[in-house]
């Protein structure tokens, strides 16, 4: 018997989720549909840094996320041939303004070493040393080296995975839909009946299921992001480590002339797309203090997309109380791109009711940010 699987959303969460489907369906069992409108999309918009292993945030489960996720963002670039334009794990330097912050990175990236290969080595950098791994910045600070890092492309990074999900039989519909009333999905105006939704539309969540009586904790969070020409600069190598500067926006030298600045995060600006002049001035400050001879004139574009949050900054997913043809992935906030690969595969393995890991260690209870309302 034919099981249908809508999938609202085609971004990181999305994108995978429609990417493992396709690779479960051998017998031809599953109709996979995939439903992207793509307007304001944060992971469109988004090109990142993979390296979750120096955070200090205190929630274990988000950790443990963000460290699985890494490693399975490796996996699938290296199963589905991604070209490095769109994953590159050509490593992260952390910067500090002493060295005891430093030593103090260094032994929780050893300790966490343990865990988990994919991390890499780890070194110790004078600004001499980052200097010779980023010729062309201008910092006096010492840092940290992790191999293991990568930077990712997120708008490359899912027409990849679409591209061959397509080509495995899943139908891609560029529209936009609501679900109704009756738990189905409603796209121009046809009613449209699935066996399980998995609904992956991050700071949409809301909106999308606001015909069901549900209290929904999301709210939308503004990012901006620039690309620079750097052509005019001379190159002494091109496959550069990223950079996260303390105090400053993330640093993502990007190959062919190109250098990515950001991101920014505004919490007042609700789904505006919109370029704000102060935060790209601010941006562009960030990255003239690392590369002094850039200006205005080095701006090819800004790219603007939405997150997701949650009121304790934390990420969601399972089956919706009271609804649970329903699966849904959310609130991934900045580590989108490191977390939504692991929850897409998750919730791909939940609508065919074959979960191959233990997913409470990634999660606290839904019901903490969807609550039926009675």
């Amino acid at each position: 018997m034919t099981q249908s699987i809508a999938i609202i959303g085609g971004g990181i969460v999305g994108s995978t989720a429609a990417y493992y489907l396709s690779e479960f369906n051998k017998n031809n069992d599953l109709d996979i549909t995939v439903f992207d409108h793509g307007c304001g999309q944060a992971t469109k918009a988004a090109a990142g840094i993979i390296s979750p292993w120096l955070s200090k945030r205190r929630n274990k489960s988000w950790y443990e996320l963000a460290k699985d996720g890494a490693t399975l963002l490796n996996s699938i670039a290296d199963k589905t041939n991604m070209p490095e334009d769109i994953y590159n794990q050509c490593g992260t330097i952390i910067t500090r303004n002493n060295l005891e912050d430093i030593t103090e990175l260094y032994d929780l990236a050893i300790e966490r070493s343990k865990d988990t290969e994919t991390i890499g080595e780890i070194y110790k950098l004078t600004p001499d040393e980052i200097k010779r791994h980023i010729p062309i910045i201008n910092s006096n600070l010492p840092g940290l080296l992790v191999t293991g890092g990568a930077r990712i492309k997120g708008d490359k990074y899912t027409d990849h995975l679409l591209k061959i999900a397509k080509s495995n039989g899943v139908s891609v519909i560029n529209k936009e839909i609501s679900i109704n009333e009756n738990v189905n999905v409603v796209c121009d105006r046809k009613e449209m009946q699935f066996d399980k939704i998995i609904l992956a539309t991050g700071a949409w969540t809301k909106n999308v299921l606001s015909n069901l009586p549900l209290d929904v904790d999301i709210r939308p969070q503004k990012g901006q992001l620039i690309e620079l020409s750097i052509n005019d600069i001379n190159l002494s190598h091109e496959d550069m480590p990223v950079l996260m500067p303390e105090g400053e926006s993330d640093f993502i030298p990007l190959g062919n002339g190109r250098l990515i600045v950001g991101a920014s995060h505004e919490n007042d600006k609700d789904f505006d797309l919109n370029p704000d002049a102060d935060v790209i001035d601010e941006l562009l400050n960030s990255a003239t203090s690392l590369l002094p001879s850039l200006s205005a004139e080095n701006l090819i574009r800004v790219k603007i997309g939405t997150r997701a949050y949650t009121s304790d900054f934390s990420p969601f997913f399972g089956k919706i109380p009271g609804y649970e043809k329903i699966l849904v992935g959310s609130g991934l906030g900045s580590s989108g791109l490191t977390t939504g690969p692991l929850v897409g595969k998750i919730l791909a393995e939940m609508a065919i009711d074959n979960l191959s890991m233990d997913i409470e260690k990634y999660r606290k209870p839904i019901e903490n940010y969807i609550k039926l309302v009675k």
